[in-house]
């Protein structure tokens, strides 16, 4: 398998099919684009790879997977334990990662993931915090529900979903306990932070 992603530093979309190959252990190659060149070079480069001009982009064989959740569910089913095996467990790490891959635009805009940025308390729109505490509100029910440390109790492809917004949380200075949160809240959000496998995708976009 081959994933086409991009610049580290920045692609939140890359990131969480790329946390979800490596917890999977399957082999892969990897081929970066770097975003924001100039003249459309980032975009023709992009397209080569993608039918949507978008990264991420797997390829395995003859079929190419160009959406990041796709990429997850087709992976999942090549890997077992990506998703909870227990319907109801199941059907709700699926609802957090499916609310995360549609929704949150105002947190999106106002908070670009920038893995180079040294972290500052930043000042946010009230549609931003309405993002977080609804954030907020999954992580600590979820948590509460199955136990943590996870939102699922063990990892899953949820948390590979809420991996990039732990990063903006980071480094824009929110804190979960500040918008509703519990203390497993907080502790969730270092969790994934810490975990091996973003710890070698933050390395490499050093």
């Amino acid at each position: 398998m081959e994933i086409v992603i991009g610049t580290k530093a920045w692609s939140t979309w890359s990131m969480r099919p790329w946390l979800v190959l490596r917890r999977a252990g399957l082999p892969f190659t990897e081929t970066l684009v770097e975003l924001r060149q100039q003249n459309g070079v980032s975009e023709a480069a992009i397209r080569v790879h993608s039918p949507s001009g978008l990264v991420p982009v797997l390829k395995d064989g003859d079929l190419t997977i160009w959406d990041s959740l796709a990429i997850a569910e087709y992976l999942a089913g090549l890997t077992p334990g990506l998703w909870p095996y227990e319907p109801a467990k199941r059907a709700l790490a699926r609802s957090a990662a499916a609310e995360m891959h549609s929704g949150f635009s105002a947190l999106r805009g106002e908070c670009p993931m920038d893995l180079t940025a040294t972290p500052k308390a930043t000042a946010l729109s009230e549609a931003a915090r309405k993002d977080v505490r609804r954030i907020v509100a999954v992580w600590s029910e979820l948590l509460d529900r199955f136990g943590g440390p996870f939102l699922a109790g063990d990892w899953s492809i949820a948390d590979a979903f809420y991996t990039p917004v732990a990063t903006r949380f980071r480094t824009y200075g929110i804190k979960p306990r500040d918008h509703g949160g519990t203390a497993a809240a907080d502790a969730y959000l270092q969790q994934l932070l810490e975990t091996p496998e973003f710890l070698e995708w933050e390395l490499a976009s050093r």
